[in-house]
């Protein structure tokens, strides 16, 4: 194993038009959910220049039922839903600041294409008689921690993300009050004897008011010195001491003007950012996107366990990286696999990690879902800055806590 190279991952802000469509997705998720903790919701949502379009299956009786002849006029909608989840996503896009000519959450054209969940999926996935929940589908999920930063992170992706966060908080506080809110980071690292050591390049790209750039019909020399001089201060304040050095390249704006951003300046996709989501090219990830699915899809829902077991394998001390692979089929309860893999860092044997680990939580999808609490609307809040390496907090997050530790020792000891 290489233990001295340099590595890059990258980060994008709330603002970024997919961020945008994942948040727009998660807000309908939780919105069905609070109605009903055991909906069915599968929701893309695509924004570009002054329109937002939802696409996608559901599951709610209290909002869509087609056994309500009185909602047929409406299309099986119940009074005011359709409505309601417009405002949701109008909430969204104000909550994270688009007032702009080319998007603007009060005005952007808004078009509902949801619909009924197939009824041979349903056949495959609900509980019925003696037959478990199934999978939603078959897929191959991945969970990774690694101990080089508190949260157990890849600290190149940590760091992009506190980077975006920090710059967020001060155009939310007025802090920055030049920032808009589309934005990307990047940061790579030398890494020496597997540890992060320096950066080597730092990029952050910002949408930013009229005047703010250094190129462009609208640069001004002084506006954009600004600018650069705040976002120097947010990568010294974010990364460790003595991380920047006299060798470090930095990349802000590069391209010298970044006026026109966010769905106006191209188009988002939920599910476009999943290694954002993840773990910044450090592990590998299953393929499937994790926003604007409810629960029961495994692509969600395993993702999240794999990552608890194997952030308390780290947290254990049992390795100093963990990658944990699950596999499911359509319909079927249980893993077709378990696959752990400590990169040559564990001090127990992989394969008694594999024997172990099916034994402390149950691994099919509603046993996940009972042992992670993950049928509430718990999940806009993950659809910006990562679903992982954030703080537990109540239900928010609970793939995160290392309560698992304690037994996870003991039963490789014994």
């Amino acid at each position: 194993m290489r233990t001295s190279f340099t590595f890059t991952s990258e980060s994008v802000s709330e603002g970024h038009p997919d961020k945008v469509a994942d948040q727009i997705s998660d807000a309908v998720v939780d919105l069905f959910l609070s109605k009903d903790p055991q909906s069915r919701i599968a929701c893309e949502t695509l924004t570009t220049t002054q329109l937002v379009v939802l696409a996608g299956e559901i599951r709610c009786k209290p909002v869509y039922d087609r056994e309500k002849p009185e909602w047929e006029a409406n299309g099986w909608w119940a009074p005011g839903a359709k409505e309601e989840i417009e405002q949701v996503a109008r909430a969204t896009v104000k909550r994270i600041g688009y007032e702009q000519s080319g998007f603007h959450w009060e005005t952007f054209t808004f078009s509902n294409n949801l619909h009924g969940q197939s009824a041979e999926i349903a056949m495959g996935v609900d509980e019925s008689g003696n037959k478990d929940e199934g999978a939603g589908d078959q897929g191959i999920m991945f969970g990774y921690a690694s101990d080089e930063t508190p949260g157990l992170m890849p600290a190149t992706l940590y760091y992009s993300h506190k980077i975006l966060e920090r710059m967020a908080a001060d155009r939310h506080s007025g802090a920055a009050p030049f920032l808009e809110p589309d934005a990307k980071s990047q940061v790579s690292l030398r890494y020496e004897n597997g540890v992060p050591a320096a950066a080597t390049a730092l990029v952050v790209s910002t949408q930013h008011k009229a005047g703010y750039c250094e190129k462009g019909d609208n640069a001004d020399p002084a506006r954009y010195a600004e600018l650069r001089t705040y976002v120097e201060r947010v990568l010294h304040d974010v990364l460790p001491d003595g991380f920047i050095t006299a060798e470090t390249k930095m990349y802000i704006n590069p391209t010298g003007a970044f006026e026109i951003g966010g769905p106006d300046g191209d188009a988002g996709l939920t599910g476009r950012k999943i290694i954002v989501d993840t773990y910044g090219g450090a592990a590998p990830h299953g393929g499937g996107a994790f926003s604007g699915k409810d629960p029961t899809k495994v692509d969600r829902s395993a993702a999240y366990i794999s990552r608890y077991l194997a952030k308390n394998v780290v947290a254990a001390g049992l390795a100093k990286r963990c990658t944990i692979q699950l596999s499911y089929a359509i319909g079927v309860a249980e893993p077709l696999s378990v696959h752990v893999d400590t990169h040559g860092t564990g001090t127990v044997e992989e394969a008694a990690l594999e024997r172990v680990l099916p034994g402390l939580v149950r691994l099919t999808p509603k046993g996940i879902r009972e042992h992670l609490q993950l049928n509430a609307p718990i999940y806009q809040r993950t659809a910006a800055y990562g679903h992982f390496g954030r703080e537990p907090e109540g239900r928010h997050f609970t793939w995160e806590r290392t309560d698992l530790v304690d037994r996870l020792k003991a039963a490789v000891e014994s």
